[in-house]
């Protein structure tokens, strides 16, 4: 039995991709309006976080998890490989032997993935109980995202 399930009993699990350069959850914005401050999303977050909710939507028809499970989401942000580096570099980036050390930081791509899918594979990211980001190189950026139910 892996790490990943040693504790705990699955119940329900989905898993889906997104294909692109991993995006991290952009800082609010504020702006004066009428003497009074108003906070608002940067564009590139809300494009990035409706582009995870659909392809949600899409690969996993819509199954929702139960209000107030606990669950655990696993994600795997693989960024580009540099053109810039080395054959035996790109090869070592290629076979994970390098891992990336570079923003987006972790927190910062769990954050816009577990947001965009409140309300729509969860009731809300707090039932996130367990979460495990990982960073890879890949000739393919993208974002695997792997949630599950659990039981104890």
């Amino acid at each position: 039995m892996s790490a990943w399930n040693r504790l705990w009993q699955v119940k329900m699990q989905i898993k889906f991709t997104v294909l692109g350069e991993p995006q991290g959850k952009g800082r609010p914005k504020f702006s004066r309006q009428g003497g009074f401050v108003k906070t608002y999303t940067p564009d590139k977050t809300v494009l990035h976080e409706n582009l995870i909710r659909t392809e949600y939507l899409r690969q996993c028809s819509g199954q929702r998890f139960a209000d107030k499970e606990l669950l655990a989401m696993k994600i795997r942000a693989y960024y580009s490989i540099p053109a810039s580096a080395s054959k035996k570099r790109q090869a070592a980036m290629e076979a994970g032997e390098i891992r990336p050390v570079k923003k987006p930081d972790a927190d910062n791509i769990i954050k816009v993935v577990a947001d965009s899918l409140n309300q729509v594979a969860y009731r809300d990211d707090a039932d996130l109980v367990k979460v495990e980001p990982e960073k890879f190189y890949s000739w393919q950026p993208r974002i695997e995202v792997e949630i599950k139910s659990l039981e104890e």
